[in-house]
């Protein structure tokens, strides 16, 4: 293997695990803010805006990961 085809491998690697945890804890977010709002459907608002806040700070990490994939694939 080269080094361009391990770098290359290692930019998948990065963001494909990068974003794989965010993914899955937005979807976590998301069942969980549902299951709220199932139960106690008056604190609907309360619920909405902190799953939104939690989302935007989960695909935050997603975005660093696509980042340092992106700085992986061109620059090193």
């Amino acid at each position: 293997m080269d080094a361009e085809a391990a770098k290359l491998l290692a930019a998948g690697i990065a963001g494909g695990l990068g974003m794989l945890g965010p993914g899955i804890g937005i979807g976590i977010l998301g069942a969980g803010a549902l299951n709220a709002i199932g139960r106690n459907p008056e604190a609907r608002g309360p619920i909405l805006t902190n799953m939104i806040l939690a989302i935007a700070f989960a695909e935050a990490l997603g975005i660093y990961a696509l980042v340092v994939a992106i700085l992986l694939a061109l620059v090193v």
